[in-house]
């Protein structure tokens, strides 16, 4: 026996890699909507071998379903999520709007996982964002070993962490570097992305951090632990799919780079490639597709008492996203509902 599943914003990037994931995971399903805007009302998308046909999210109704992975923006997230719980259905939603809020639980099942049962006190359950993601995955094994005190951190973060837009435009720009005679003026980021690097993602706040860099506090706090201190400086870079982090970690007692390997190197979700020779570490054109979080670089920081560096990258289009969200549905299943 399985669940019906409702896939929100079924055309969109995440909401395509989510039905991806759902059908290579084979997670169960005994029967599947995909719905999308009136816009976007009727366009094919596929899952596994089938291709199934959107329908409009205005009018439909969520009573009966199981269970819907929500990938679409704030706004509509804010009309139509609390039509799903309130019919039952519980919300499993990939935007900002309820990641915050104290009452829902934002999860990423190898760090809180006990954090599932929460979703009854709105039927909804948040996902994080993507740069939080995939570093609390190696945060959190490596703060129940030594404690974390204090994570700087440096995102490089791809164009596909701003929807197709973003990957049009650096596609776009980049054309016209080899063929002067077309220009394509900045739109979707607030310079040139093409062979160029942005310190800018999402708005400033008055402390002068952007609020991507503000939502990698809040929300490493909420998942890991509050009395965590985090500073981060967000980048877009002129990469497709797949974020990269620079982190450094300050412990409260010493933690040796070995260790840290090890303790790594078992913990659900992570792939540790971390040779000390030329390529002996990942880059963001290897994880594209792939299901892990890669960790290289490995190495004491010998400028403070207790600390480590290390390098992070993932898929931001799965960790990021939508394989955490189906992840979340797994452990939902699981823990929670029981019939799969």
């Amino acid at each position: 026996m399985g669940y019906r599943v409702v896939v929100v914003g079924a055309t969109g990037n995440v909401g395509r890699e989510m039905l991806n994931i759902l059908a290579e995971r084979q997670f169960p399903i005994d029967e599947l909507a995909v719905l999308a805007s009136r816009r976007s009302l009727g366009t094919e998308v596929s899952f596994g071998d089938k291709t199934l046909t959107t329908k409009d999210l205005d009018t439909f109704d969520f009573t009966g379903w199981d269970m819907a992975l929500f990938a679409v923006g704030s706004e509509a997230t804010k009309v139509y999520a609390p039509k799903a719980a309130a019919a039952g259905c519980v919300v499993i939603d990939n935007s900002s709007l309820y990641r915050y809020d104290p009452a829902i639980p934002l999860i990423v099942p190898e760090c809180n996982p006990e954090a599932i049962h929460d979703y009854k006190n709105k039927n909804i359950i948040a996902n994080p964002n993507c740069s939080t993601a995939q570093m609390v995955v190696a945060l959190k094994p490596l703060h129940d070993r030594a404690k974390i005190k204090r994570v700087v951190v440096s995102t490089y973060q791809s164009v596909s962490g701003a929807g197709k837009e973003g990957m049009d435009e650096l596609w776009d720009q980049t054309k016209a570097i080899y063929n002067p005679t077309t220009e394509v003026p900045p739109n979707k980021f607030q310079k040139q992305i093409a062979f160029n690097v942005i310190p800018q993602i999402d708005v400033f706040m008055e402390d002068g951090s952007t609020k991507e860099e503000w939502k990698m506090v809040v929300e490493t706090k909420k998942i890991v632990d509050p009395s965590i201190k985090v500073t981060a400086t967000c980048v877009r870079v002129p990469v497709f799919v797949g974020h990269s982090e620079a982190v450094n970690i300050e412990f409260e007692e010493f933690l040796d780079e070995d260790e840290a390997r090890d303790i790594l190197r078992e913990a659900p979700g992570i792939m540790v490639i971390d040779k000390r020779e030329p390529g002996g570490y990942v880059s963001p054109i290897e994880c594209a597709g792939d299901f892990a979080t890669f960790i290289s670089r490995i190495r004491q920081d010998s400028t403070i008492e207790n600390g480590l560096n290390l390098w992070c990258v993932s898929d931001n289009l799965r960790k990021g996203a939508a394989l955490n969200a189906v992840q979340i549905a797994e452990l939902l299943g699981r823990e929670v509902l029981k019939k799969g």
